[in-house]
């Protein structure tokens, strides 16, 4: 009831995902796929190529076997996933053989730092896009069906697509990206050179397309940015306390996320705000790194330990039940086993629902690429995994004192591997399964559907899912 097909003539007509008058018969016929790699801005600029795609009038396929067009939306924030992406080439090799004319494109991240290599160097490879190029991919992936090879990836200090609605094809969330590029030039991060610098949409463009999203069916938005906390409409004088409180207002019963926030930028304000609104969701996602104050420092993260846990004591003051999850890294030059128990122990003082963990790998052009990487693998691995095993421990704990509580879930859908079974999450974003009740008589689906809003009662939890029963 909440999809929204790929080419519906209603959506179409109400203006939501218009085709372009130069869309020809040829590109009609012809058909994307597209496959993401990374984090949920790459997810969502996949969902901005597709719909630039659509526009030109390309139709859209799940299965690669059926594309004319195959566009890899690739992240460069560590060697694991660039490593997937040459491996994901080496398969594709089987589709470029069997079709001459097939165009392959690498998008995103990657396509920016390793353009040389991937065209030259990857003969499969016909284009490379960066991130603020999208807008020339119809153009491109034609000259590459006459046999031209297409490099952009120009950076932009105005690109924000904010004119391209994204096709956005499936489920009831939605990613709305409110800004992007990142100003804070981590010592380990490349974004800001893959991404470029900020800048932020017109605030009423956010709201307006959150409201659209609304209409269309949808029933939760995620708000993204690689550091929502510095967004800034200056025409406005808006910033992103004053953004989520016009969209909180504007739809009411639309549920609110974002991500990612930055410790150093996380203002009383925006706690207030989260605080004042029921379907602003009760969760943050505020990456700590590190708990030794000298790694922060070598990481240029701006704050200490001290002001990150200053910050987390006022949102569990005005928010007492919102759920923390962070980023950790092992491993980072120069440190030392001190300070990886540091970590261990701002862990276990603080809490966390969740955590992404991940081993130091060092990146091109970052000012840590120029630090001795001089931790060796094996005591990389051996931290990570005390890392992961304790937050585990941690994690069920939380999960298990909610055994036997009514949490309201989000319906979203079937369960991967059990019809019979459920999906959702709750305001806190834990991933919460029921069962699927029918109705014996008729054989209906009784009491709910896709988009609705039901209370569970948790009878189970592990360290990643809890399990209940849907009542009344």
């Amino acid at each position: 009831m909440f999809d929204l097909p790929v080419l519906n003539s209603s959506a179409s007509e109400s203006g939501l995902y218009p085709v372009s008058d130069v869309a020809n018969h040829v590109n009609a016929a012809r058909k994307l796929y597209v496959e993401t790699y990374g984090c949920l801005m790459n997810t969502n600029d996949s969902e901005i190529v597709k719909g630039i795609m659509h526009t030109s009038g390309y139709a859209m396929t799940d299965k690669p076997d059926d594309a004319d067009v195959i566009l890899l939306n690739t992240c460069a924030i560590r060697d694991n996933a660039e490593k997937k992406i040459h491996e994901r080439l080496k398969h594709l090799k089987f589709y470029k053989r069997r079709r001459g004319d097939l165009v392959v494109g690498i998008l995103g991240c990657m396509a920016e730092r390793m353009r040389e290599e991937l065209v030259v160097q990857k003969n499969i490879v016909d284009l490379v896009i960066g991130p603020d190029e999208y807008r020339a991919l119809p153009d491109l992936v034609e000259k590459a069906f006459g046999g031209e090879k297409g490099i952009a990836v120009k950076l932009s200090r105005v690109e924000t697509y904010d004119d391209i609605e994204p096709l956005r094809t499936e489920g009831i969330s939605a990613w709305i990206s409110i800004m992007r590029g990142c100003d804070k030039f981590c010592t380990f991060c490349v974004v800001p050179f893959t991404r470029g610098r900020e800048r932020s949409r017109a605030a009423h463009l956010i709201v307006d397309e959150t409201k659209r999203l609304w209409d269309a069916g949808f029933r939760e938005i995620t708000l993204l940015g690689q550091n929502v906390n510095s967004y800034e409409d200056e025409a406005a004088r808006t910033d992103f306390a004053d953004l989520l409180r016009a969209t909180a207002r504007a739809v009411p019963e639309m549920r609110i996320r974002y991500t990612t926030s930055h410790p150093y930028d996380m203002s009383d304000k925006l706690i207030e705000t989260m605080a004042e609104f029921d379907n602003i969701c009760k969760y943050i996602h505020l990456p700590v790194q590190s708990g030794s104050d000298r790694v922060l420092e070598a990481m240029n993260r701006n704050y200490t330990v001290e002001h990150y846990k200053e910050r987390l004591h006022k949102i569990k003051e005005l928010m007492p039940g919102c759920a923390l999850t962070t980023d950790i890294i092992v491993g980072f030059p120069t440190e030392t086993e001190e300070e990886h128990q540091m970590t261990l122990e701002l862990m276990r003082e603080i809490r966390y629902d969740g955590a992404f963990m991940f081993k130091y790998s060092p990146r091109e052009r970052t000012k840590a690429w120029k630090m001795e990487d001089d931790v060796s693998e094996d005591v990389k691995t051996r931290r990570l995994n005390e890392i992961i095993e304790q937050q585990q421990r941690i994690a069920t704990e939380i999960n298990q004192t909610l055994v036997g509580t009514v949490e309201k879930v989000l319906v979203e859908g079937e369960g991967r591997r059990d019809a019979t079974k459920w999906k959702g999450r709750t305001d806190t974003n834990k991933f919460v399964m029921f069962p699927h009740l029918t109705d014996e008589a008729n054989g209906q689906t009784a009491g709910y559907v896709v988009g609705d809003m039901v209370n569970v009662r948790i009878t189970k939890a592990t360290s990643m899912t809890l399990v209940g029963e849907v009542v009344a």
